[in-house]
């Protein structure tokens, strides 16, 4: 997975544009982040047609607040720039559910 820093910018719309995308925030101390981690290189696996982004919510707290991201770990799915969904909540997330709110993008 790629990490917001990859990027040469921090601009959503920019980093976005070209494609599917989903943003995974989550940061280091967070549990419910470090339940789900483990699953992610699954979900990538089986979820090709998007790109997904690591972003690190402390590194990136004003992103974070622009987007509205208050709970993690959370996703927020983009197609060409455009949001096209989100699962953003502060509960745990299982691998189901976040496979649940890729389906339910399409």
């Amino acid at each position: 997975m790629k990490e917001l820093n990859d990027y040469s910018t921090t601009d959503v719309q920019t980093v976005t544009q070209d494609g599917k995308y989903i943003l995974f925030f989550s940061a280091t101390w967070c549990p419910d982040c470090k339940f789900i981690e483990p699953f992610m290189p699954e979900i990538e696996a089986d979820y090709p047609d998007y790109q997904f982004v690591h972003v690190d919510r402390d590194q990136f707290l004003d992103l974070a607040k622009e987007l509205g991201i208050m709970g993690i770990p959370s996703f927020v799915a983009f197609d060409r720039g455009q949001e096209i969904g989100r699962f953003v909540n502060k509960d745990r997330k299982t691998k189901a559910e976040v496979e649940n709110f890729i389906n339910s993008l399409n």
